[in-house]
């Protein structure tokens, strides 16, 4: 069932929201050649405590999972789609990486989930086009998060888009979609990013929703790591984009809570 959130309770989600943004905005300035995931992790964790919010994912441990998440940060290097850690295999950053950063926090008690996707250095064209496809549907997809629209039509817009000028190489992750959040990390409704013709559940005023698309340059299978149990990587060894944000139904329309 969808919880529909409070005006009060979005309001103190687009305050959060706006911390985690500028976390978010640090974090990109500092994927630069030679960077080490631990620290963006370490500085994520120090940025957080000035900011007067906490890392939702440290710790976490949701259902299947064989322990709980040991980073403040999913930190997802080139063929790492998402879930990556940061902070025990040291992951150095080269020019032409493709990295996901992606963030949980929690400020007065509600959780905001964002995630950027960083071109590191000296980016190919075909590596910057994927990131720049997956931002395009991102935006898509939140335009149609509108009161009574069933969630398919979010999907359905991202794959439109992903689909549409010529991008129809891309591959969609059709296991790993977005979700409600806001009093957990995980809520009702699931959000794939893709059509699925479903015509329920649909968004009531109040839904706060992560839309999440994850696309890619080869093969739409993925893998759970089996040396971490918590990296989702791509079958192939291709490149691997994810962006993010938390958003609000609204009678004015989407609210994105995660933007400065």
């Amino acid at each position: 069932m969808i919880r529909p959130k409070t005006k009060a309770e979005i309001a103190t989600l687009r305050e959060g929201g706006r911390r985690h943004a500028e976390i978010l905005a640090r974090l990109r300035e500092k994927c630069i050649p030679g960077a080490r995931s631990s620290e963006l992790e370490d500085l994520t964790r120090k940025l957080c405590q000035e900011l007067g919010v906490t890392p939702a994912f440290l710790n976490y441990q949701p259902d299947g999972a064989s322990y709980p998440f040991p980073a403040a940060l999913c930190f997802s290097v080139n063929d790492e789609i998402v879930h990556g850690i940061p902070n025990q295999t040291d992951k150095i950053l080269q020019s032409g990486d493709v990295v996901t950063v992606d963030l949980g926090v929690i400020y007065e008690g509600l959780i905001t989930d964002a995630a950027i996707t960083v071109g590191v250095g000296e980016l190919s064209p075909e590596n910057k086009a994927l990131i720049l496809a997956a931002e395009q549907s991102l935006s898509a997809g939140i335009a149609k998060a509108v009161i009574n629209n069933p969630v398919s039509k979010i999907g359905a817009a991202i794959e439109r888009s992903i689909r549409s000028n010529g991008h129809h190489r891309y591959a969609i992750y059709r296991g790993l979609v977005g979700h409600g959040v806001g009093y957990e990390v995980h809520e009702e409704p699931n959000i794939p990013n893709f059509d699925t013709r479903d015509r329920y559940p649909v968004l009531p005023e109040g839904a706060v929703i992560a839309i999440e698309p994850m696309i890619g340059l080869g093969s739409p299978k993925f893998e759970l790591d089996d040396t971490d149990d918590w990296t989702y990587k791509t079958v192939d060894g291709s490149i691997a984009a994810h962006v993010e944000h938390t958003v609000a139904v609204t009678a004015d329309g989407p609210l994105i809570l995660t933007a400065l």
